[in-house]
């Protein structure tokens, strides 16, 4: 140990990544402070890999150059936001989830009269949108209520003013039938100029909110909870705070969906049933 500490190349590193570490630390700070944004309980790795690409985009060469831009440049704090939120993807991206989702949701949702369903932190409006569709097929769409919610009010403009350009309708016709679909994607959608937007009748059953899973309290009761795209950024601490939100926000017998199956330290994991034999789907029964 003692030749490595004396090798130069090493503690040079070492001073280095202290250095970015304080620089890392400094500007999500500083983000918090300034804009009310609180990433600070983020995983490490995540935030990194999302931070050097921004840094290359936008050819910088240090965290430091980028918090100066970001609180001294109009629009780059908006950017950092898009970097570090959910990226988009496309509809039915994910065939088996969405075929899992019908499962659960269906046999959850069919016996309550006014069901509600909370989507957090959608990876854009076509996640949102491919949840509409799936509950239209289903036939519980007319009396379900989805609330979409996302972390800035700039994502919130965004989504509700989103289209997808008519292409994706195409390419995403193979992974809607692979989850359970069984008609044409298109005839969801109005199109004009290129671009396709989920029909109005569909649209009016999604409330679009900001909402901060970091630091705000549960909003009400829901049938159904999905955050599978998100909870993979967050640190361990933040990650047991989210859970915990959704436990106080879920009711007996809905249905939860994350990104991987629950830990047997995972808050309220003994709240819950699995729905499969594996992944994370659950339905709270205590």
């Amino acid at each position: 140990m003692g030749e490595l500490s004396a090798w130069p190349g090493f503690a040079g590193l070492a001073n280095l990544q202290a250095t970015e570490e304080l620089e890392l630390e400094l500007l999500l700070e500083a983000v918090y402070q300034r804009f009310g944004f609180d990433f600070r309980g983020y995983a490490r790795p995540k935030l990194r890999e999302k931070l050097c690409a921004l840094l290359r985009t936008r050819h910088l060469a240090t965290i430091s150059s980028l918090q100066e831009r970001v609180l001294h440049e109009a629009g780059v704090a908006q950017e950092l936001m898009r970097v570090l939120a959910v990226p988009p993807a496309p509809l039915f991206d994910l065939p088996e989830d969405t075929r899992r989702l019908r499962t659960a949701l269906g046999d959850s949702l069919r016996p309550t009269a006014l069901p509600k369903v909370w989507l957090a932190e959608p990876a854009g409006v076509a996640e949102a949108w491919t949840l509409a569709i799936l509950l239209a097929e289903e036939k519980l769409y007319g009396r379900t209520e989805v609330f979409a919610t996302v972390g800035s009010d700039e994502l919130l403009f965004e989504v509700r003013n989103a289209t997808l350009p008519v292409a994706q309708l195409t390419e995403s016709q193979a992974q809607y039938e692979a989850s359970g679909g069984n008609g044409r994607l298109s005839d969801y959608f109005e199109i004009s100029n290129g671009e396709a937007r989920l029909l109005p009748r569909l649209r009016e059953r999604i409330t679009w909110a900001q909402y901060s899973l970091v630091t705000d309290a549960s909003f009400n009761e829901f049938h159904g909870i999905i955050c599978r795209r998100a909870l993979p950024d967050f640190g361990p601490l933040l990650r047991q705070r989210v859970l915990r939100l959704f436990r106080d926000s879920l009711s007996l017998f809905g249905v939860l969906g994350l990104d991987r199956e629950l830990g047997p330290a995972d808050a309220g994991v003994m709240d819950y049933q699995p729905l499969f034999e594996d992944g994370g789907w659950y339905k709270r029964v205590r």
